[in-house]
């Protein structure tokens, strides 16, 4: 009799549908991860919204007329395109001047309940899809979301 060297189909078959998971799981800690990092970069650019908004707008004494457009042709804002979300957001005075709000359209789930998990410390308040809060449970399950960082 002669002995057969090598894998059965079997054999390689197994090996490759593990290679698959391991694939599979790779990806969505990869998804995960960039994420993640996508959120935080968003945050860091709006923190750096508000800070222009304070130089500019403060020795004004108010933040009447301001807007996106106005921020940017003041060269406090590059571009209008927004940190993250669609394209449709804002940044208005409230309470006549006194103070500021960002509002972001368009969010997801997880990335409403990132934002409104915890205040900024340069947030006077968070309004997540028209309510108040401060936990996420205003977040909806589809991509409409909508937050606004209150700033006074």
């Amino acid at each position: 009799m002669r002995q057969e060297s090598g894998r059965s189909l079997i054999e390689i078959m197994g090996v490759l549908a593990i290679a698959g998971l391991m694939s599979a799981s790779a990806i969505g800690v990869y998804n995960v991860i960039r994420n993640n990092q996508i959120r935080k970069i968003a945050s860091m650019e709006i923190e750096q919204i508000v800070k222009n908004t304070k130089l500019l707008m403060e020795m004004r004494g108010d933040y009447t007329g301001l807007s996106v457009d106005y921020l940017i042709s003041a060269g406090a804002l590059k571009t209008n395109k927004a940190p993250i979300g669609a394209s449709n957001w804002s940044v208005e005075p409230i309470n006549n001047g006194a103070g500021f709000s960002i509002n972001l359209t368009g969010l997801t789930s997880g990335e409403c309940q990132y934002f409104s998990a915890t205040k900024p410390k340069w947030a006077t308040s968070i309004i997540v899809n028209g309510i108040e809060t401060d936990i996420n449970t205003n977040c909806f399950s589809t991509n409409t979301n909508q937050i606004s960082f209150t700033v006074e």
